[in-house]
């Protein structure tokens, strides 16, 4: 348990590395999900375009919308752009590089759900087969056959049970000619993607380095002013029910102690830390006044540092340069009575 605990805290501490892991683990799932699928073409001229690109497509949408469910940041993101102003401006760069980071980390799963399905070449033999070039592959003396029949012929070819066209197209000619068409993309969409990726994360600092280490900064600010906020609220929290409990059982012994003429216990040692951790705010509607005022106004990024005490009047400005005191000097006169 210790161990778990210990990876648990780290994973905490260290949110990159965290989403990085969720986003490895999605991208393994999906890989793993369309193994496990059981794909059905319904071998019909008018759902197999629908049902292909469906499968290529809808599961993909899923899985990037799962990738912003499972990141604490969209809740950060949405409450820093819907923030009243108040005392602190809002950065669109820092906005832009926080959703930017998100839809990176989002497009894993969906980009590893795309590749393998066009690498499987499932999706596109179903879509597309009523495309095949029979004029190329196949045997164009059946002229017999209208546009719609041989549209409802070539639908069957992924079904290979109740495929009745070998005379006009190969069942296999057909499916190697669109998979390998599905397997092209798909290199083309990997290639692309790694590409994409490349350029975002190696060039994108090199012309904007400034603003990107600005971006980067203050984007963590952000994460790391919310997580000790909430460990604060929840140490505030902590203490103000300890004492309120302790101040319940405290007038429970009371009025127990005037029934039965017995001395009151006395309080715990640490009831006194626990109402130093309130910090002055000891009642539900002033706790309430404070979140609604850290909403609404926060503390302008400015720190004052704290004043010192002097008797010079340079409290709290710019000290002047102090000198060395002047050894003082003695001087000791003689006189003489002649």
């Amino acid at each position: 348990m210790d161990k778990f605990r210990m990876i648990f805290q780290f994973l905490q501490s260290n949110q990159e590395s965290f989403m990085n892991g969720i986003c490895g683990i999605m991208a393994l799932a999906s890989a793993q999900m369309y193994s496990a699928f059981d794909f059905n073409c319904p071998c019909l001229p008018r759902y197999n375009l629908a049902y292909g690109l469906g499968i290529l497509l809808v599961p993909a949408f899923i899985l990037f919308l799962l990738g912003f469910v499972l990141n604490n940041n969209v809740s950060m993101l949405a409450e820093e752009w819907r923030r009243p102003r108040g005392q602190r401006g809002k950065d669109p760069a820092v906005l832009r590089y926080m959703f930017c980071s998100m839809v990176q980390r989002a497009m894993i799963a969906p980009v590893v759900w795309i590749s393998v399905t066009l690498l499987d070449g499932k999706c596109i033999t179903c879509a597309f087969c009523t495309s095949v070039p029979v004029e190329t592959l196949g045997n164009t003396s059946h002229s017999d056959l209208s546009q719609g029949e041989m549209k409802r012929v070539l639908a069957r070819i992924p079904c290979k049970d109740i495929y009745d066209g070998q005379e006009l197209i190969a069942n296999e000619v057909a499916i190697r000619y669109l998979r390998c068409i599905s397997q092209a993309l798909g290199w083309c969409f990997v290639l692309l993607m790694t590409t994409l990726a490349f350029l975002v994360r190696s060039l994108r600092p090199c012309f904007t380095q400034a603003a990107f280490l600005k971006s980067r900064y203050w984007s963590h600010y952000i994460d790391i002013e919310r997580k000790l906020f909430d460990e604060t609220c929840a140490e505030h929290a902590r203490s103000f029910a300890k004492v309120c409990i302790q101040q319940f059982f405290e007038g429970m012994s009371t009025d127990l102690a005037a029934a039965h003429c017995h001395p009151p216990r006395k309080a715990p040692a640490d009831a006194g830390e626990a109402a130093e951790k309130l910090l002055g705010i000891t009642d539900q509607g002033t706790m309430n006044t404070a979140l609604k005022n850290w909403h609404r106004c926060k503390p302008p990024l400015h720190l004052h540092p704290p004043a010192l005490p002097s008797g010079n009047g340079w409290a709290g400005e710019e000290q002047p340069p102090t000198h060395p005191p002047v050894p003082r000097r003695e001087m000791a006169a003689y006189y003489s009575r002649v």
